[in-house]
């Protein structure tokens, strides 16, 4: 089995509950949506097998390895979810949300939903913000944690004010681009 890979790259993760831990990234190419923000290209790709994609991290010394996209539930499956478990990396998806999801060998699930998202639940709910009703965020989801990100840094005072008038969000910055890294 082949996956298209877009990147992979070492990096301090950038947004949400584990800023500024090192970790390895593997972005998949492909998504099933089309948002005017997205920062990936989908046309750019490498297929690799589950091996090479192990053998390319194992080359960092981070231990935790997040899985991002484009969209990574199109193509991740439990043999390479279960490869990198079984060498002791601990494993972070990071997901649009319209797929269901089975976690069995993922350790962290940040949801970021943008529309027709079904996964209601997981570890963290990270909503870019552009002054939206935050109402179907927050009703029938379980997350331990629920994050508003500036939507591409441009309307940070209204997300903070909006993080401060409803404190059961927290606020996301991007970090990696504040401080100019990947």
């Amino acid at each position: 089995m082949s996956y298209k890979i877009n990147e992979i790259f070492y990096s301090l993760q950038g947004e949400g509950h584990f800023v500024g831990t090192p970790m390895v990234f593997i972005r998949f190419s492909g998504c099933n949506l089309k948002c005017s923000y997205c920062d990936t290209s989908h046309e750019t790709f490498e297929l690799m097998d589950r091996e090479t994609i192990l053998d390319t991290v194992s080359q960092y010394p981070a231990k935790r390895v997040v899985f991002t996209g484009g969209e990574p539930t199109l193509q991740l499956d439990d043999l390479l979810l279960r490869l990198f478990t079984e060498q002791g990396y601990k494993l972070h998806i990071e997901t649009n949300g319209t797929s269901q999801l089975t976690p069995r060998y993922l350790d962290w699930v940040t949801v970021s939903p943008k529309e027709n998202w079904v996964l209601k639940k997981g570890d963290e709910l990270k909503v870019i913000y552009s002054g939206q009703s935050l109402d179907k965020y927050t009703d029938g989801t379980q997350f331990k944690y629920y994050y508003l990100q500036p939507q591409s840094g441009s309307n940070i005072a209204e997300t903070v004010a909006k993080v401060k008038a409803d404190p059961m969000w927290k606020l996301s910055l991007q970090m990696h681009k504040l401080i100019g890294i990947d």
